[in-house]
């Protein structure tokens, strides 16, 4: 989402370290751009504003402009402030403190993904929280927006409410939270109606049904691609329904930004999850230092840490790991190695989460390297014999141009993809030879092939 913005802001940050020392007009022309840049992603005036004077009162600072290292310093104060306009170090969690059944209504405009959040949401409390989640909907405005609902629960696993035909959306809330404490749930999330724009009677509605209701978190849904529009609809909804947090979705698209930046500061509430994609999973707690430092080029290393430990299945990672031990890796190992980066949001997904990325992206794109890339080698190695995959020697020309019939491809990819085993496999023994003292004592450049700049070859 905020790859442009990114760009921009590392670009001034790439001239101020190239200087050795900072002027106050150095400074100021450094404000100029970030300004320019933050209003282009289409960041609020006001937030605007407040963030870049903030930032210039603190880095014009004589403290600052005599230090050693005044551009880092410089950087570090924006990405301070930066936390600070996203809300802070500390990450907001849902509020489920309140007695059972805790009450979570979603509201938005249709279109936003407020279904889809719902769900998604179910099952992070259920997996996450170990509660008994019960969803219900009470859009009777959109044609099978109550079936869609009932489908996608029973894919998160979760209970919800059965479907009465003509029942209005307060009667429908009143019902879930009956079951909701008959049954013995810990939490019923409610799925209100949207509308294509902000209405009188939509406000009407969603306030009745809070008043019915009495919902401990009221989480708006915003799609981050509506931009200026996004912090619009926050604003109103704050005003006349109340809401407690802010989940974003689409961020995995290719909005600006802006909204993410500007709805902590016009609406005051925190931004509680982001949606990174389609799939149910793909919902994340929003950590406004992690997302600083993903804009700045910093990374996320704990965001990819937490999403391997979710998705990685531990016994099939104990049973490479007895493996390499061995001195073993076959072509079925990188195949699920491949498998494994899909599960964790593909390159895109990774590729956000790596400090200084941007850096390397260049020789990335010309590299290739994408989530169609990781399909179609899994596509190769699908088409390959259970011998061959074991023992990559016999893979002859014959046997190459078979595979590559096989799997829609051309020879030259099968070519480096055996070319790509053959590195990681190097790696691998060197390693096993090196131990965990060895590693540590020499580094990563003792295991990448040609000193580690291989990228692409």
């Amino acid at each position: 989402m905020f790859e442009s913005l990114s760009n921009r802001l590392n670009d001034v940050f790439d001239r101020l370290r190239r200087h050795g020392a900072l002027s106050e007009d150095d400074v100021n022309a450094a404000l100029r751009e970030i300004r320019v840049a933050l209003l282009e992603a289409d960041v609020a005036l006001p937030v605007v504003k407040d963030f870049v004077n903030a930032v210039r009162e603190t880095a014009v600072g004589q403290e600052v402009l005599r230090s050693v290292t005044p551009g880092q310093m410089v950087v570090k104060i924006v990405h301070d402030h930066l936390v600070e306009t996203l809300g802070g170090v500390a990450a907001q969690p849902l509020n489920l403190n309140a007695v059972p059944p805790v009450v979570v209504m979603m509201v938005g405009l249709q279109g936003s993904g407020k279904t889809t959040t719902a769900a998604k949401l179910g099952r992070i409390v259920r997996l996450r929280e170990r509660k008994k989640v019960l969803l219900a909907s009470l859009d009777v405005q959109r044609p099978a927006a109550q079936e869609q609902l009932a489908v996608l629960a029973r894919q998160a696993e979760v209970t919800s409410l059965p479907i009465v035909a003509g029942e209005r959306p307060v009667a429908i809330a009143r019902r879930a939270l009956d079951m909701g404490r008959r049954e013995a749930y810990d939490v019923v999330i409610l799925d209100t109606a949207g509308r294509l724009h902000i209405d009188e009677p939509l406000m009407q509605e969603v306030a009745a049904v809070r008043d019915a209701a009495q919902p401990t978190e009221t989480l708006l849904v915003a799609d981050a691609m509506t931009g200026q529009d996004a912090v619009n609809v926050a604003k109103a909804f704050a005003e006349r329904v109340g809401i407690t947090g802010i989940v974003l979705t689409r961020v995995d698209g290719d909005a600006r930004g802006g909204a993410a930046l500007s709805m902590r500061q016009i609406t005051g509430r925190p931004i509680k999850f982001m949606g990174t994609g389609e799939k149910l999973d793909a919902l994340e707690p929003f950590h406004a230092e992690r997302v600083a430092g993903r804009i700045l080029g910093m990374g996320d290393v704990v965001g990819l840490v937490e999403k391997a430990a979710e998705t990685v299945d531990q016994e099939e990672a104990e049973k490479l790991a007895r493996k390499l031990q061995k001195g073993g890796f076959d072509l079925d190992d990188l195949a699920q190695q491949l498998k494994q980066l899909r599960k964790m949001g593909g390159m895109g997904g990774v590729m956000g989460m790596l400090p200084g990325i941007n850096k390397v992206k260049k020789q990335l794109e010309e590299a290739k390297i994408d989530d169609g890339m990781i399909k179609r080698q899994e596509a190769i190695i699908s088409s390959m014999t259970k011998s061959e995959r074991r023992n990559p020697k016999l893979l002859n020309a014959s046997r190459r141009l078979r595979i590559a019939a096989g799997s829609g491809t051309s020879v030259p990819e099968i070519n480096r993809l055996l070319k790509q085993y053959q590195d990681m496999a190097g790696m691998m023994k060197k390693m096993n030879k090196l131990g965990k003292k060895g590693l540590m004592r020499h580094g990563l450049s003792a295991i990448l092939p040609g000193g580690g700049g291989g990228f692409g070859r």
